[in-house]
């Protein structure tokens, strides 16, 4: 299988980041001067409003007859997709580069931000407080609407789904974190292997295939339960092959900029693969040797204390236009079997909260004190 380069990927990245774009909050408003800038070469429109009345737009441009479509922020606290797609659509604005071939062999169509009510309160839910991943049958809500007439209008060859993910999931068993993960959705409730299936599968083979030069074992897939609600499941089960995307935690990455890399050159890679081939599903068996997500991850775990071990997990809260990580106690027992992204020995010690406190579950805090010193739980 031939991908595209780590040299060319590394530079097309470098040279065509948007810079504008920056941290988990992203929301319309910062889209506005970037769809202004694309519209000189691609085709912005309008395709309908959400709850509150704000825009949900299109973005499309290429020339070829392999149909693709994309969605981000379904969640609205989901950015880092969103991101990787505007240094992606970057590439595309430039038309001297390595990857222009792409427009030839492909037509694209993007929702960047399907959720601009959920983006703007940086939460997953829409304005009326639905999930939109489970309302593909029901259409109740205007987003969702607009996402089945874009697909029916459209009518892709491909899909994908872009998602982000919790810092909890690892990458099967071991300690490695779930960095970036996949799924080709089920399209019915035996979650047969299908001819559409295997087509998706041979993609995120072809992406797995690149990730690991950068994050080895910490690619992941999630569990393939069908759900006919979910959009992924309705549009596979159209038979319309369909890849789910989940932008994931690497260590330090709280800002997702580093994730944010990765994703744009899945892309990248993915469209080079689909441009260049006439893609059967038969080069699709690495995909099941990718390791299934588990949830064994918290973001700090406090060990060896003299009593039990004390789980950490950073709630996102919406502050002022940014999001801020605020740590909160999740579990005290006997975390053995669990991995955090950063741990704190207490050496035997008892371990207290401000003024002393005993921890308890469901505390907000910011900090410990363990034999009279205190660590900060802050990412």
């Amino acid at each position: 299988m031939k991908i595209m380069q780590e040299k060319t990927l590394k530079t097309l990245f470098k040279t065509h980041k948007e810079l504008s774009l920056f941290g988990r909050y992203i929301n319309s408003e910062n889209l506005t001067p970037l769809l202004s800038k694309l519209k000189t070469k691609m085709q912005i429109t309008e395709v309908g409003k959400s709850v509150n009345g704000l825009p949900i737009h299109t973005i499309t441009f290429g020339s070829g007859d392999k149909n693709i479509l994309m969605w981000s922020q379904m969640h609205g606290n989901e950015s880092t997709t969103t991101k990787a797609v505007f240094d992606m659509l970057n590439v595309f604005l430039n038309e001297n580069n390595e990857a222009i071939h792409v427009l030839k062999s492909c037509k694209i169509c993007i929702i960047p931000i399907l959720n601009p009510d959920g983006a703007q309160s940086y939460t997953r839910l829409n304005a009326n407080k639905i999930d939109l991943n489970r309302d593909a049958q029901d259409l109740s809500q205007p987003e969702s609407v607009v996402l089945r007439k874009v697909f029916d209008d459209f009518k892709p060859d491909f899909c994908y789904n872009l998602h982000g993910q919790r810092t909890i999931f690892s990458a099967g068993n071991d300690n490695k974190s779930a960095t970036v993960s996949f799924l080709a959705p089920a399209q019915d409730v035996n979650t047969t292997v299908t001819a559409t299936r295997k087509v998706a599968m041979e993609i995120i083979s072809i992406m797995n295939e690149n990730l690991q030069q950068y994050i080895p074992g910490q690619v992941g897939i999630y569990d393939d339960s069908f759900n006919i609600n979910c959009v992924g499941d309705t549009f596979q089960a159209h038979n319309v092959p369909t890849v789910l995307f989940e932008a994931g935690h690497y260590a330090n990455d709280y800002d997702r900029e580093f994730v944010r890399e990765l994703i744009f050159k899945s892309l990248m890679v993915s469209l080079d693969y689909i441009s260049n081939n006439r893609i059967k599903g038969d080069a699709c068996e690495s995909y099941f040797e990718i390791p299934q997500n588990e949830k064994l991850f918290f973001d700090v775990i406090i060990r060896n204390s003299k009593g039990e071990d004390v789980a950490i997990q950073f709630l996102e809260k919406l502050v002022d236009d940014e999001i801020v990580f605020v740590p909160k106690i999740e579990k005290i027992s006997d975390l053995s079997d669990f991995f955090a992204h950063r741990e704190i020995d207490a050496s035997g010690y008892e371990v207290f909260g401000e003024n002393s406190a005993t921890l308890s579950v469901g505390s907000e805090i910011d900090f410990v004190t363990i034999n009279n010193e205190k660590f900060s739980l802050k990412s």
